[in-house]
Formats: C-alpha cells, structure tokens, sequence
C-alpha cells in the first residue's frame, strides 16, 4: 500500500479519471441551463467558429459570383445564338410566303383547298331522338354561317349545317342514318388514295369508307382526311383512322372501318369552316345525286 500511494503519477491519473467521468455524468443530465465553465467553453468555441465562419463564407460568396457570372455569360452567349438562328428562320419564312403568293398567282390558285375561317360556337341543344344525328349550335347567318358549311372539333370532322337560322344552326353529324350524307375523303399514305365516307355503323361506332380503289394497299392505322374535292370540307381535316380493310359484294373495289378521331357523344364547342374557295355542289354538296352515282344529297 505505501509504495502504491507513493506513486503520485498514478494517483494524479485515477483522479483525474474520476473527476472527468463525474464531469460526464454531469453533463449527460437532463438540464434547462449550463453550468459556468459549459457556457464559458461554448462561447469560445462559436466566437473561435464564427472567425473562420465569416471570412470562409466571404470567399465562398465571391466564388460563387465568379461562376455565376460565367454561366450568365455562356448562357447569354448561347441566347444570342439562338436569336441569330431565329431571326434566319423568320426572314427565310418570309421569303417562303412571298414565293408562296407568287406561286399561286402564277398558276392561278388564289383559293387553297385547306383555307377557311373558323366560327366559334358553342353546341345549346340536342334532341335525345336525334342524339347521333344532329344538334344545334348558337351561332348562325348573322354570323356568317351558311348552309353546307363544314364543322369540327379540335379532334376533327364531326358534320356539316344543314339549316342556317338568323342566330342558331343546325348540325348534322356524320353518324346520322342519312344513307345520302357523304364526304369526299383521302386515306394518308405514300399516294393518295380516294373514297367516300358512306354511313356508321351504330354498332360498332365506326364510319364506313367505300369505293376505295382495290389495287391500293389500304392498312389498318391509317389516316383518313378529308380531300376537300366535294366543295364542302376543306381537305386536311381528320376524320380518323381505319380500323379493318375489306372488299364490297362485287370484290371490285374496297371499303374500310374508321374510327372517327372526335367524339360524338360530347360535344360542347365546335368551329363551323367558312370557306374561303367557291363551294360547289360535288360530293359533298348534296345537290347532284340525280347525276351521278357517287354524288351527295
């Protein structure tokens, strides 16, 4: 024992022990405050962090100036690209629309079959007997509508006028049961290939396309538009896509299935298309079924 308290070291060391682990259970203890030398040794310590903390984020701000300062520049840079190339492509649209008008005047085709102006309006009333074959909108002659004018969607086709009123009209769709309601159609592809939009199966809810060339090789997922050579429907319009390819009773020509693109069941805004071109009475006219055989009534 003597010589194990004679050795002063080892007892500075065990005290020193006990007093750290009674300094930690201490501070390890549920409290609101800090004792003295706790709020002492915080104190110094932020003060020593917030010397380094300060001028660290003084420098740290700079640099991140310095690149924004370049990425501002190369995004200007790029920016400025972008408006030369923009400015190309509207003086060469420009030039495009003037060979444009230069080329109709010289071929003598001031009316283009794709142009019309659309009306807005809205659909205000549909007869439940008559729900798939007409409705009536709330614009009318006061508003420039005519009869035979053309109506769609943002989708496509969905019917024609058929009575112009001075502030309402009325629409029939093409799936009415009218077997003499026809559209002068063209199926997309590497040719055109031409047709006629004639009757709707209520069964299947497709529009029935006929007198397709059987030597053209008609798919389905093809697209179907309206060629605008009826004098009704300005051409371009999308009627839908063919669904099934089959051949007439007689084998010599095809007919299709289409799935119209707009919905007829819900229709609340439809554009009535006032041609800027003659309407004539073709196929689509529905005044010339006493001369020929493909014609519309």
């Amino acid at each position: 024992m003597p010589r194990f308290f004679s050795n002063k070291r080892l007892i500075i060391l065990l005290v020193g022990v006990i007093v750290l682990v009674a300094l930690i259970a201490f501070s390890l203890r549920d409290r609101n405050h800090s004792n003295l030398p706790e709020q002492v040794v915080k104190d110094v310590v932020g003060f020593g962090q917030s010397l380094f903390t300060k001028p660290a984020h003084f420098v740290t701000g700079i640099i991140e100036n310095i690149d924004t300062m370049l990425n501002t520049y190369e995004e200007n840079k790029r920016l400025k690209e972008r408006l030369d190339a923009y400015a190309a492509t509207q003086a060469e649209l420009v030039d495009v629309k003037a060979d444009n008008v230069k080329l109709r005047e010289i071929v003598k085709k001031l009316d283009d079959l794709r142009e019309y102006e659309p009306i807005q309006s809205t659909v205000i009333s549909r007869n439940p007997d008559q729900w798939e074959d007409k409705l009536i909108v709330d614009k009318g002659t006061t508003d420039g509508v005519e009869v035979n004018m053309a109506v769609i969607t943002a989708q496509g086709l969905i019917g024609k006028v058929v009575l112009a009123n001075p502030f309402t009209s009325t629409v029939e769709l093409l799936s009415t049961e009218n077997i003499n309601f026809r559209v002068a159609a063209m199926i997309a592809g590497e040719e055109e290939i031409f047709g006629l939009i004639e009757g709707f199966d209520r069964q299947s809810r497709q529009l029935i396309m006929k007198r397709i060339d059987s030597s053209f090789d008609v798919k389905k997922g093809m697209q179907v538009t309206s060629s605008g050579l009826g004098g009704i429907f300005p051409k371009g319009i999308l009627i839908g896509e063919i669904t099934e390819v089959s051949t007439d009773d007689y084998g010599l020509t095809k007919l299709a299935y289409i799935r119209p693109a707009a919905n007829f069941s819900m229709l609340d805004h439809v554009m009535i298309a006032k041609r800027s071109s003659i309407v004539i009475d073709g196929t689509d006219g529905g005044n010339t079924a006493d001369t020929e055989g493909d014609d519309e009534s």
